[in-house]
C-alpha cells in the first residue's frame, strides 16, 4: 500500500477533527490558566473602613478610594463590631479600624477566604499607613488552619469532586462504545453518577478532614453534601454534553470545567485578584461555586452560601433534564424509524 493510502486509511476525517480540537483545548488551557493567574493584583476589593468620628471615616474612605489601579472599593462601616461581622457574612474582604486619636490603626483579614488576598490587603494597607507615618497591627477574623497553606485545600478539594464528575460520566459513556444512551440507560447512568457523588463526598470530606488529613475545618456532613452536589453537577452536565455531541461531549465538560472553571474558581488566588473576565465568570461555574461554599463551610460558620448553592443546583437540574430529553428525543425517532 503506498504511503498516501496508508495516511488515509490512518488519518480520518474524524480523527483529525478531534487532534484538532485536542490541540484547541491545550492552547485555550494556556490562556485560560496563564491570562488569569500571571499577574494577580487586588482590584475593587470589598473594604470596610471604621473610625469613630464619621468625618475620620468618610476621609479615609475617598483616601482609599483614589489610590492607583482601584485595589479597593471602600465603604464607611459603623463600627468594629458590624465591620467583623460583614467578613464574617462575606459582605466584605477586609476593613480598616483608624484610631485618630493615635498613630496606629488596626487592619482586619479573613485569611480563610484567601490567604493571598489577607497579605495583599497587609501590604497595601501598610503602605498606606507608612505614607502618614502610622503603622498597622493585623487582626485575623476568620483565620485559615495551619494545615491549609495558602488556604487552598477547599480548591483543591473541589477540583477532586469536579475531576471525579466528568471522568465517571466520561467513563460511562465511552464503555458503551460512545453510543448514544436510550431512556433507561439514561436515567441509570444519572442514578449511578448519583451513587458516585454521594460516596465521593463523603470520602472527600473524609480525607480532607480531622480523621486523617486535618486540613480543613468545619461540618463533615455539610462538605460532604456540597461534595455530593458538586460531583453531581459536574457529572450530569457531562453526560448532557455527551448526549448531545457525542465524544465530543467529553472535550466540551473539560472546556468548561477545566479550562475555564478552574482558574476562574477563586481558588490560587481569590476573586478580587483576578482579571474582569475571570471575575465574572467563576461564580457561575461548578469550581467557583464549590470552592465559595467550601470556604463559607469551613471558615465563615456556613454564610453567604445560596447563590453558590442554586448554581450548582441548577448545573444538575439542566444536566438531567437535557440528559433524558435527549435520549427520549431520540429513542421516539428511532422507533418512527423503525415503523
Amino acid at each position: 500500500m503506498k504511503f498516501a493510502d496508508e495516511f488515509r486509511n490512518a488519518v480520518t476525517p474524524r480523527a483529525a477533527l478531534l487532534v484538532i480540537g485536542v490541540l484547541a483545548l491545550q492552547l485555550l488551557f494556556i490562556a485560560s490558566y496563564v491570562g488569569a493567574l500571571h499577574n494577580p493584583k487586588p482590584k475593587d476589593v470589598a473594604f470596610g473602613v471604621v473610625a469613630p468620628v464619621p468625618a475620620v471615616a468618610q476621609q479615609t474612605a475617598q483616601k482609599l478610594d483614589k489610590l492607583p489601579g482601584s485595589p479597593v472599593d471602600p465603604r464607611v462601616v459603623a463600627d468594629e463590631r458590624t465591620a467583623r461581622q460583614q467578613i464574617m457574612d462575606r459582605k466584605i474582604d477586609g476593613a480598616l479600624v483608624v484610631d485618630p486619636r493615635g498613630t496606629s490603626d488596626t487592619l482586619l483579614v479573613a485569611s480563610g477566604g484567601g490567604t493571598v488576598l489577607a497579605s495583599a490587603l497587609e501590604t497595601l494597607a501598610t503602605e498606606v499607613g507608612a505614607a502618614q507615618q502610622r503603622t498597622v497591627k493585623t487582626v485575623d477574623v476568620a483565620p485559615a488552619s495551619s494545615q491549609d497553606f495558602d488556604g487552598l485545600s477547599s480548591f483543591y478539594l473541589v477540583v477532586g469532586w469536579c475531576v471525579g464528575g466528568y471522568l465517571c460520566a466520561s467513563i460511562m459513556s465511552i464503555s458503551a462504545g460512545s453510543k448514544p444512551a436510550s431512556p433507561q440507560r439514561a436515567a441509570i447512568r444519572l442514578g449511578t453518577m448519583a451513587l458516585v457523588a454521594i460516596a465521593g463526598g463523603i470520602g472527600g470530606s473524609l480525607i480532607i478532614g480531622d480523621s486523617i488529613l486535618g486540613a480543613l475545618p468545619g461540618s463533615f456532613w455539610a462538605l460532604a453534601g456540597l461534595g455530593a452536589l458538586v460531583t453531581f453537577s459536574v457529572g450530569a452536565i457531562t453526560l448532557a454534553l455527551e448526549e448531545l455531541t457525542g465524544v465530543v461531549g467529553i472535550g466540551l465538560a473539560v472546556l468548561l470545567i477545566v479550562v475555564a472553571g478552574n482558574p476562574s474558581a477563586g481558588g490560587a488566588f481569590p476573586l478580587p485578584m483576578l482579571p474582569p473576565f475571570w471575575q465574572a465568570i467563576g461564580p457561575w461555574l461548578p469550581p467557583g461555586a464549590g470552592t465559595w461554599v467550601a470556604r463559607s463551610i469551613a471558615y465563615f460558620q456556613g454564610n453567604d452560601v445560596t447563590k453558590s448553592l442554586l448554581v450548582l443546583s441548577a448545573w444538575a437540574v439542566v444536566g438531567v433534564v437535557v440528559t433524558l430529553l435527549v435520549a427520549g428525543v431520540r429513542e421516539k425517532k428511532r422507533t418512527a424509524a423503525a415503523v
